[in-house]
């Protein structure tokens, strides 16, 4: 769910350094959201992360 349909953009992976520098897994989810878009000439609800729908990148659909 976390994957934007429009770039691609999904989880990252990686490693939360605590300040006694203990490590341990954590992940970074971009910030996705369930849109009405335009798709191929219809309306269709898709996952859009908001740097998409802030660009116009995303045709929204009323």
């Amino acid at each position: 769910m976390a994957k934007c349909d429009i770039c691609g953009k999904e989880i990252v992976f990686g490693i939360r350094v605590s300040h006694s520098h203990r490590r341990s897994n954590r992940a970074w989810k971009p910030n996705v959201k369930r849109v009405k878009a335009i798709v191929n000439g219809s309306p269709k609800r898709i996952y859009a992360c908001t740097r998409c729908l802030r660009s116009g990148k995303v045709t929204r659909a009323v």
